[in-house]
């Protein structure tokens, strides 16, 4: 399976982090956590919004970013609402690293200066600040993903109480079906 790294520079709202655990554990993807964060490993309010996906989840941490730089190289992604490309136009090679910045002011921007040609941004309404945080994690992974065709990942689900195969008889040419 191609590998997929997320990087959370900074970040600062532990339930934010605990849901982008959760989507890496769920996709498969390594999750990178460079310091210093807002609250520690430990805390409570990161492991619930994590649940029970810990287990399944790749951690690395780092004391800063001169700390990650110096253990990592590859393909570099950094989302920024001050990009000039936009997300989906970028081609995500294995390996790659999607970065993304604290909520309170995204990556810094002497990194994005430095790297142009690597910077992408979700496109969203002017005006409007930003995206949550995770959220904007689980659109960058699903995109990336969406281009490797979900690779491993199960791709359609069974009914508890019914037969998609009964569906399908009963609404022939359903083109969900």
């Amino acid at each position: 399976m191609p590998s997929l790294n997320i990087v959370l520079v900074e970040p600062e709202i532990p339930q934010n982090t605990g849901n982008i655990a959760r989507t890496c554990a769920v996709t498969g993807a390594s999750l990178h956590l460079v310091g210093p964060m807002g609250f520690t490993p430990t805390d409570k309010r990161l492991r619930h919004a994590g649940l029970d996906y810990w287990q399944y989840l790749t951690l690395h941490q780092y004391d800063s970013l001169d700390d990650f730089f110096g253990k990592n190289t590859g393909n570099f992604f950094y989302f920024s609402t001050k990009a000039q490309r936009r997300h989906s136009d970028a081609r995500y090679p294995d390996g790659c690293y999607l970065f993304f910045g604290k909520e309170s002011a995204g990556l810094p921007e002497k990194l994005l200066f430095e790297n142009p040609e690597r910077c992408v941004r979700i496109p969203m309404m002017s005006g409007a600040r930003s995206l949550n945080l995770s959220n904007s994690v689980a659109v960058g992974v699903f995109e990336v993903l969406r281009q490797w065709d979900y690779p491993e990942l199960l791709c359609s689900g069974e009914l508890r109480n019914y037969d998609w195969a009964a569906a399908k008889a009963l609404y022939p040419g359903s083109e969900f079906l």
